[in-house]
């Protein structure tokens, strides 16, 4: 008999259409460490540098922080940055060894 692969289950992706949203999603621990007290520092800081005609920087915050949140939900990432730790250990390695 062969392995079956289990594929992981993937979670229904978070309603992120709010800023109250995305503080939400970090509050309750999606994202990436320290999102949580970066977003807000970025948002005040788009605030903070926008015109009233002008919020481009602050939609620029809200897409970024939505991106990280659902990178960081995608099962699939972690298998990515492990595949490039352990490809950077063994150009290490290699490097090493010459």
């Amino acid at each position: 008999m062969s392995a079956q692969h289990e594929e992981t289950p993937v979670p229904a992706p978070l309603s992120l259409r709010t800023i109250g949203d995305i503080r939400a999603a970090l509050r309750s621990g999606h994202g990436f460490p320290g999102d949580r007290e970066s977003f807000e520092a970025d948002l005040q800081h788009a605030l903070e540098t926008s015109t009233e005609t002008d919020l481009k920087a602050v939609a620029a915050v809200i897409v970024d922080y939505r991106g990280r949140i659902r990178l960081y939900q995608d099962p699939e990432f972690d298998i990515a940055v492990q595949e490039g730790i352990d490809l950077t250990a063994r150009l290490k390695q290699e490097t090493q060894d010459r």
